[in-house]
């Protein structure tokens, strides 16, 4: 039995080992290859659909120079909605729920945007960090601030990915809890409990559709300002 509700999120092991490297590497066992046939069935005709869809989506508001990012996105895409979708099974782990893996994520995808910008067109990258018409004795601190920004960057997208899978995570450990206990001595409740807790995880798995989206539409907007 569990001693404190955040003991779903450490990391299993077995023998010393951890097995988080499995739960990182197993999403993308899911996904079929593509058949060299001319018809394909329909799992990987609907697959090849939605990722179409997405990519289209991403890069409407990308200039043409980003375009060559469409693969990473797309594959970064399935990536995190397989991941953030398995942990919701019972028995799993959710290696998004991790701080130091989505960071590990969002730094160099951050850092290469901001390269490219540096690389490609230093004067309008700068030139982000001071608004024009900017009075004189603000420069200073609205450079200081914006530079800030920018550097937060990456941190803001780890944790917004981690607080939401984590809260849900919790949510969803709380009430079956209720359910557990309430069920012999308040069978109402407990009924009126299991359905707030369907309901609770049709909202969670939306949630980690919707947040694997937001991280990579932010990364997009992120690149947008560099190209």
């Amino acid at each position: 039995m569990m001693t404190s509700l955040f003991d779903q999120f450490a990391s299993p092991t077995l023998l010393g080992i951890p097995l988080i490297f499995i739960a990182v590497l197993t999403p993308w066992t899911l996904f079929p290859t593509p058949s060299p046939r001319w018809l394909s069935n329909r799992l990987i005709t609907v697959q090849t659909w939605l990722t179409s869809r997405f990519t289209n989506q991403i890069l409407v508001t990308l200039r043409p120079h980003g375009h060559k990012w469409a693969l990473l996105l797309a594959s970064l895409m399935l990536y995190l909605i397989t991941m953030n979708v398995l942990g919701l099974l019972p028995y799993t782990f959710t290696p998004t729920t991790q701080l130091s893996m989505n960071m590990a994520l969002a730094t160099p995808l951050w850092l290469a945007t901001v390269i490219i910008g540096m690389r490609n067109q230093p004067t309008a990258s700068l030139a982000h960090l001071l608004p024009e018409g900017t009075p004189i004795p603000l420069v200073p601190a609205l450079i200081i601030i914006e530079t800030i920004s920018l550097f937060i960057r990456p941190l803001a997208l780890g944790v917004r990915l981690t607080a939401n899978l984590t809260a849900g995570h919790l949510l969803i450990q709380l009430i079956a809890t209720a359910i557990y206990v309430l069920l012999p001595m308040m069978p109402t409740v407990a009924v009126l409990a299991t359905t707030i807790f369907f309901l609770l995880t049709l909202l969670e798995i939306a949630v980690a559709l919707i947040q694997a989206y937001v991280f990579i539409l932010l990364l997009s907007l992120y690149l947008q300002d560099n190209i």
